[in-house]
């Protein structure tokens, strides 16, 4: 009797080892579907539109990293580059909801500053924005080793990588085609830089950098520049020599169509003195590039030094310009003030200049101004 009741016995615990299985797993299965649940809708199904300035604003420099996405990458490799970059600790499943939720093939590449603690459609959200860029002011009257020292400055090229690629690097536009193969000229696209801001890639190198300058020069240089241009049987670059000396002579906005009118008057003359532009600007030009350093006046000793540039010693426009100019000194060389009979004129010391039509009028103004 007493050995059967043992026997049967165990079956009652089996029942209860089920029910504890069965719980284990419920609650095992509970969660796992919570989890997932909670994931689904984070990641995949919860389509809120993400602020991206707002996620920007929110690093800071503690918290932000940042990363350097290459051309050509794709969502493996950017999910690698967030690993090592300590951004990310999972690029399966960033790659699997960059492709559940339409990202791929949007990454921008540059450099881009993503937070620590963002979520993953975050950071997508990032990578899919403008990648960071430099932000660098170019003014008037500018020459290109200036302009190479500014972008040099700002990290953006190699000062001589950047020249030589103004030198040597090919550019289709239509305002480059007039550019004479002139040995004496010093920077093939001087002068064709056009003065601005401008948002730079900092990976974008030197081409695509003068590539936006250039883009900017397209857009600035009108249809009806191309036919003035034509009108006063002038090149584009002659414009823009001639646009550039302006620049440098006077920053009066009154002033640039008469000072313009000075040296077309000059240029039109039959008198070979007259035809020496006698510019000092472009004798600042010549110590820039033999000296690498201007003067605040300069004497007459520099103004014989020997040198394609100098105009006291050579007639005409001299090989290239001297500097990038605005759009308004471009517009006075284009139309200078037509009623001039100018041929002369010396700076008063007030920003200002005194024009006159003979040298004997000249002389006495030189006289005045300088005197004083």
């Amino acid at each position: 009797m007493d050995k059967k009741t043992v026997a049967k016995n165990p079956k009652p615990k089996k029942k209860k080892n089920r029910l504890v299985s069965f719980l284990a797993y419920f609650m095992t299965f509970l969660v796992v579907f919570t989890i997932s649940s909670y994931l689904s809708y984070k990641y995949f199904i919860n389509d809120k539109e993400l602020d991206v300035a707002a996620i920007k604003a929110s690093i800071n420099e503690e918290t932000g990293i940042q990363v350097e996405i290459p051309t050509g990458s794709d969502t493996g490799d950017i999910a690698e580059i967030l690993k090592k970059a300590g951004v990310i600790d999972h690029p399966f499943l960033f790659k699997f909801i960059s492709k559940f939720n339409g990202y791929d093939g949007r990454y921008k590449s540059g450099k881009h500053i993503v937070g620590k603690n963002l979520e993953y459609k975050e950071i997508m959200e990032i990578l899919c924005d403008n990648p960071v860029t430099t932000t660098v002011t170019i003014i008037e009257g500018k020459n290109i080793k200036q302009i190479a020292q500014t972008l040099s400055e700002k990290k953006l090229i190699d000062q001589e990588d950047f020249l030589e690629a103004c030198n040597n690097e090919e550019f289709d536009y239509k305002f480059l085609e007039d550019i004479p193969d002139n040995p004496d000229r010093k920077n093939k696209l001087e002068g064709y830089l056009f003065p601005d801001t401008y948002f730079f890639d900092p990976t974008g190198g030197p081409k695509a950098i003068i590539q936006k300058f250039l883009d900017n020069f397209n857009l600035k240089f009108k249809e009806d520049f191309y036919n003035r241009a034509k009108e006063l049987n002038m090149t584009v670059d002659e414009v823009i020599i001639l646009a550039s000396i302006i620049e440098m002579e006077t920053a009066n906005p009154e002033e640039r169509a008469i000072v313009s009118s000075v040296f077309h008057n000059r240029l039109k003359s039959s008198n070979p003195e007259l035809k020496k532009l006698q510019s000092c600007a472009t004798i600042q030009y010549v110590l820039y590039d033999t000296q690498n350093k201007m003067k605040e006046t300069i004497s007459d000793e520099d103004t014989k030094i020997e040198h394609p540039y100098n105009t006291y010693l050579h007639e005409g426009l001299p090989p290239g310009p001297i500097c990038c100019p605005g759009l308004a000194s471009i517009e006075a060389a284009l139309y200078p003030d037509e009623e001039s009979e100018y041929y002369y004129f010396v700076a008063k010391g007030d920003g200002t200049h005194h024009f006159s039509k003979t040298l004997e009028e000249h002389l006495q103004a030189v006289k005045k101004y300088q005197s004083e």
